[in-house]
């Protein structure tokens, strides 16, 4: 039993001296960084991506490995899509090492006209890497507006005008 697995874990004080805010940053092309300095371990980083949860409490991100936690900064989405699966269905695969099935649905551009949409049923929203960008390519439709196509079914893109 993880000391996370306590109902009052998120609730507890910080240990002495310490504080439960922290300099971690997580920049918008999914780079973590630590006191202004990159986090080059990538073990390291792979934690921090699996760690990503929301403080039950507040709702402000949090890194928690089950026996500590700490709020830390995201700057744009606290997922990123890594990359795309195209087979019978779509797969998405995350920064945390999970997949899941693309939801066209909740595809959108943002201002920098990077691919966002909801993952995690839901509950948090992923942007969508170089690599993942370009793997969606075949997916676009030639129809305005700007859409995706999956297993048949037409899913416009918000924001997607094209120029």
């Amino acid at each position: 039993m993880k000391p996370a697995d306590h109902p009052e874990f998120y609730r507890l004080p910080p240990p002495p001296g310490r504080s439960r805010e922290s300099t971690i940053v997580l920049d918008r092309h999914g780079q973590f960084f630590h006191d202004g300095r990159p986090v080059e371990h990538r073990g390291l980083a792979n934690g921090f991506h699996r760690w990503i949860c929301r403080h039950p409490d507040d709702g402000r991100f949090i890194l928690s490995n089950g026996y500590d936690w700490c709020y830390f900064t995201v700057e744009a989405t606290p997922y990123f899509v890594t990359s795309l699966s195209l087979n019978d269905s779509v797969e998405i695969t995350l920064s945390d090492g999970t997949s899941e099935p693309l939801d066209g649905a909740t595809l959108r551009l943002d201002d920098d006209d990077v691919l966002r949409l909801k993952v995690k049923q839901g509950a948090f929203e992923a942007r969508f890497g170089r690599l993942a960008q370009l793997q969606i390519a075949p997916l676009l439709s030639e129809d305005e507006p700007m859409a995706v196509v999956i297993a048949g079914r037409r899913y416009p893109i918000e924001g997607g005008v094209r120029v």
